[in-house]
C-alpha cells in the first residue's frame, strides 16, 4: 500500500513536470517585436526545435522577448 502511494506520487510529479518544465521563454517568442524593446547581441539556437532566436530587452521592466532570427 505504502509503495503504491509513493509510486503514484512520483508518477504525478513526473506528469506535472512534463507540462511545466522548460517553459522559460516559450510565452515570449513571436515574429513581431513589441514597442520599447531594444535589440541585444544575444542570439541562440533553441535546443528543442533548432530555431535561431534573437533576444530583445525592455530596460523599463527588465522583460526579455525572443524573436525568430531569419
Amino acid at each position: 500500500m505504502y509503495s503504491g502511494l509513493i509510486l503514484g506520487s512520483l508518477f504525478l510529479i513526473g506528469l506535472l513536470s512534463w507540462f511545466i518544465w522548460d517553459k522559460r521563454y516559450r510565452h515570449n517568442t513571436t515574429r513581431e517585436l513589441p514597442q520599447d524593446y531594444i535589440k541585444t547581441e544575444e542570439v541562440f539556437i533553441d535546443p528543442v526545435d533548432g530555431r535561431k532566436l534573437r533576444v530583445y530587452y525592455n530596460p523599463e521592466t527588465g522583460d526579455r522577448h525572443y524573436v525568430s532570427a531569419r
